[in-house]
């Protein structure tokens, strides 16, 4: 048979039951829910980096970020380096799928070369989007290896580093991934260099 029976006094199946919390708690490493729903799909105001100072480490972005779709109660805490010399800001964009995005690969970066109206200027590096994988539950608990033994393969949403991608093939593929049998938006994380 491929089911358990879990039977015996009651406070075994509370400790099975405190066990199973402990473990979905556990397994969220990166990921927290929100505290109030997002609302409509937006871009959002520009993360602001200090400017550039040698004693400072502002060479490094710390942000939070809603994951899709917009009914998510997901956010993923990023902290990245910049790539641009000199101060930048993280400009946050999201589009309802399907959506247009022009980026051409340049210097090995991924580069916007024209503006759609999401927030992204002509010149913004593109340095994270929304990506989706087939994929066992995450987390290294009793729930995700039950998952595990009894098929749970889904979509999964995670945030693609633009920069470290292999080839540019691997971009459009993150950037392609989000379709609407899957999500509702797609997250655009563009990095600004602004003027000194």
């Amino acid at each position: 048979s491929n089911t358990a029976n879990v039977s015996g006094p009651k406070s075994s199946q509370m400790l099975l039951r405190t066990i199973l919390l402990a473990t979905i708690a556990a397994s969220a490493v990166a990921f927290a829910p929100l505290k109030q729903p997002a609302g409509p799909c937006r871009s959002a105001p520009a993360l602001r980096m200090a400017s550039d100072d040698a004693a400072s480490d502002s060479s490094k972005f710390e942000l939070m970020v809603k994951m899709p779709p917009t009914t998510s109660v997901l956010q993923a805490q990023l902290g990245f380096p910049s790539v641009v010399d000199g101060p930048s800001e993280i400009v946050e964009v999201r589009y309802k799928i399907p959506f247009g995005l022009d980026v051409a690969p340049e210097k090995g970066l991924a580069v916007c070369t024209k503006s759609n109206g999401g927030g992204e200027q002509p010149g913004d590096i593109l340095r994270y989007t929304s990506q989706w994988t087939m994929g066992l539950p995450r987390g290294d608990g009793l729930i995700t290896t039950a998952a595990s033994f009894s098929g749970g393969v889904a979509w999964q949403c995670s945030l693609f580093d633009v920069t470290r991608a292999s080839s540019w093939e691997d971009v459009v593929g993150a950037l392609t991934s989000n379709v609407d049998s899957r999500t509702d938006e797609v997250l655009l994380l563009f990095e600004r260099p602004l003027s000194s």
